[in-house]
């Protein structure tokens, strides 16, 4: 099957390239968010084909998958007239929960007969208002870094990107708390001064911006996985750090309490909570090492990448019918 895909996360697409089909991935002069085609920090398969949209014009493509809602009128402008949905068979996927007038935000998609609507986590397909569009979910799913646990470093790991511009969302007024609690270290995009913001000496509070290459490496260091953030879809983060075998300690919000069993670590609403498991795990290597190893097992039979590229495989086959 050739399947048209947008590079939009790189996380999500990484592994649902993994699959045996061919991924034809829009690229353009200057990579920009329309045109990124493959990735250069993840490893992608030679399955992945780049194509600019002169070149899509004439490809034979089976299905179209759309994840923002301006790719419907680039898809069919790309691929000469061929309409998603109509011409050519499609599915949106929504990565995120909705924003705005919750738990009334209409989806783009809403009340659209011509296409799956597939959802990453069953929360956010609860809280979309979704009208009579067919829906699906399909939850994510990653390569297996494999179980890379030290936890050397008595610290604990928050991942977030651009926590200094989204605030609240996630958690970043939380930050100072858990650092009281735990020496914390922060990875992503645009952490860069985020400790001098929230006022963290640095033996307390540290931020990094690594590639992605060494990022497991450095989480699987650090004693426990810290997930303070109060509105998202299931961050993949939280996932790839249990498959490490890192322990979790996370607010029991949207997907994260279906996500985190009791037995890999701690689910909470209140702050002070999350930041004394923290510190409890810092404090005692074996019962981190105990909760990761509870963490992994639970990701890898719920978040494994066989099941998450069977689901798809069986999804796709009922669309293109």
């Amino acid at each position: 099957m050739n399947i048209l895909i947008w590079h939009v996360h790189g996380s999500w697409t990484t592994a649902f390239v993994q699959g045996t089909h061919t991924y034809l991935v829009p690229v353009l002069p200057g990579r920009g968010p329309d045109g990124l085609g493959r990735a250069r920090t993840w490893s992608w398969p030679d399955s992945v084909t780049e194509l600019p949209p002169e070149r899509l014009r004439e490809a034979p493509v089976d299905l179209v998958i759309l994840q923002r809602p301006h790719e419907a009128a680039l898809a069919e402008e790309w691929l000469g007239g061929r309409r998603p949905g109509r011409d050519v068979p499609a599915v949106y996927l929504e990565h995120n929960a909705p924003d705005g007038n919750v738990p009334d935000t209409r989806h783009p998609c809403a009340d659209r007969e011509d296409l799956t609507l597939v959802h990453v986590t069953h929360f956010n397909r609860l809280f979309w208002d979704n009208g009579r569009t067919r829906t699906a979910v399909i939850e994510h799913g990653v390569v297996d870094p494999g179980h890379r646990w030290t936890g050397e470093l008595p610290r604990a790991a928050v991942v977030v990107n651009e926590p200094l511009r989204r605030g609240r969302t996630t958690g970043t007024d939380l930050l100072p708390g858990l650092a009281g609690a735990a020496p914390l270290d922060v990875f992503g995009m645009a952490t860069e001064g985020l400790p001098e913001r929230l006022g963290l000496p640095p033996e307390r509070g540290r931020a990094h911006e690594l590639p992605q290459a060494r990022l497991h490496e450095e989480l699987a260091r650090r004693r426990v996985y810290a997930h303070p953030v109060r509105w998202t879809s299931l961050g993949l983060s939280l996932i790839e750090a249990m498959h490490l075998g890192m322990p979790v300690v996370a607010l029991a919000t949207t997907e994260a309490v279906e996500a985190v069993p009791p037995r890999a670590g701690v689910l909470t609403t209140r702050p002070e909570v999350l930041a004394e498991a923290a510190a409890r795990f810092v404090a005692d290597r074996d019962a981190a090492a105990e909760a990761g190893r509870a963490a992994r097992h639970a990701a890898l039979e719920r978040y494994g990448l066989k099941r998450f590229l069977d689901d798809w495989d069986l999804l796709m086959e009922e669309v293109i019918r």
